[in-house]
């Protein structure tokens, strides 16, 4: 690393989930599935959902504020902040302005970027070359969610898997060798048709596939999305992994997008990795898209699981499709 190139890493993360939880019971109710079946297929067993009327971006401003608090910042230190969400309340203002106007961020410039599930990762590699050229100090990056509000409730296929909530961090200049070693991003948009979510185009190819006709709502090919995810999640991180000139044997934990437990296991046994080195999160949140693993991130490091000096590898896959992975040496 040349002299002029500044270390980035993380400061201060933060959380926030809806206080109203959507159990798999609850769910018998309103489709034909059952505790079991969901369980068994996707490791989830409840969810924590917005009400309705309740806004997105809220969970985003209580996210940013914990995550400012723990960098021992204020909110006026903030250059730029980036949301990353495929569930923005409005298209603009942009969730990331609204946040701003919240937290009284008023200095930073701020965007959006919706890269689905790999949303906070893309955010953090963004954020690393602001810092590492100096254009910026203070970074808040927030992966803030509320995909129960672009869920089909009557396809039962879909609707036993998503959640709400946000997840941030503030990122900031770290002493050498520390912080973001190397990120790797990736897409193949030829394969985006396996995962969609419709806005102001539908082809009847859109339409044809969603069991109720509702427009505005997710649908996937579980099959396909299952194949893609555990292949790339493997090839994502060997390569973040080999960036960092680090083996997998030096990588302390894992933080994986959390979408489907079969999903994690399958990546985790094809990287050498266990339980043990990863903290489980969809069990009680389900998928929260880009919020996932920074919620995670924050509920390990709150558990006292992630130490100084700690090799951590992040990765995720989303629609698009896209792909991420980083790793950090950890910095705190």
């Amino acid at each position: 690393m040349s002299s002029n190139v500044i270390g980035a890493g993380i400061l201060g993360m933060g959380s926030a989930l809806p206080e109203r939880v959507l159990t798999n019971s609850d769910l018998e109710k309103m489709v034909d599935t059952s505790d079991e079946w969901i369980i068994k297929r996707t490791g989830i067993s409840e969810r924590r959902i917005l009400d309705k009327g309740e806004p997105v971006f809220q969970l985003g401003v209580k996210a940013a504020e914990r995550a400012i608090s723990d960098a021992g910042i204020a909110s006026e230190d903030i250059d730029l902040i980036i949301a990353a969400t495929t569930s923005p309340d409005y298209v603009f203002p942009q969730m990331s302005c609204m946040i701003q106007s919240k937290i009284g961020a008023k200095k930073a410039a701020a965007f959006d970027m919706n890269v689905a599930c790999s949303g906070f990762v893309y955010a953090m590699s963004v954020a690393k070359q602001f810092i590492a050229s100096g254009t910026y100090k203070y970074i808040l990056i927030i992966g803030c969610e509320g995909l129960s509000k672009l869920t089909d409730w009557e396809d039962r296929n879909t609707c036993v898997l998503f959640g709400d909530g946000a997840g941030a961090a503030v990122m900031g200049p770290v002493e050498n060798g520390y912080g973001v070693l190397s990120t790797y991003l990736g897409a193949d948009g030829e394969m985006g048709n396996v995962l969609t979510l419709p806005f102001c185009c539908f082809t009847q190819a859109d339409l044809d596939v969603r069991p109720n006709k509702n427009k505005n709502v997710i649908w996937m090919d579980g099959g396909e999305v299952f194949k893609f995810a555990v292949k790339i999640m493997e090839q994502a991180s060997l390569r973040a992994i080999e960036d960092a000139n680090l083996k997998v044997e030096d990588i302390d934990f894992v933080f994986p997008h959390q979408a489907n437990i079969r999903i994690i296991d399958g990546a985790l046994k094809r990287l050498g990795f266990t339980h043990e080195k990863m903290h489980l999160v969809i069990q009680k949140y389900g998928n929260i898209s880009s919020a996932s693993i920074p919620v995670a991130m924050d509920e390990a490091l709150r558990e006292g699981k992630i130490k100084k000096g700690d090799n951590i590898v992040l990765v995720g896959f989303g629609g698009g499709l896209t792909w991420a992975s980083a790793v950090i040496k950890w910095s705190k």
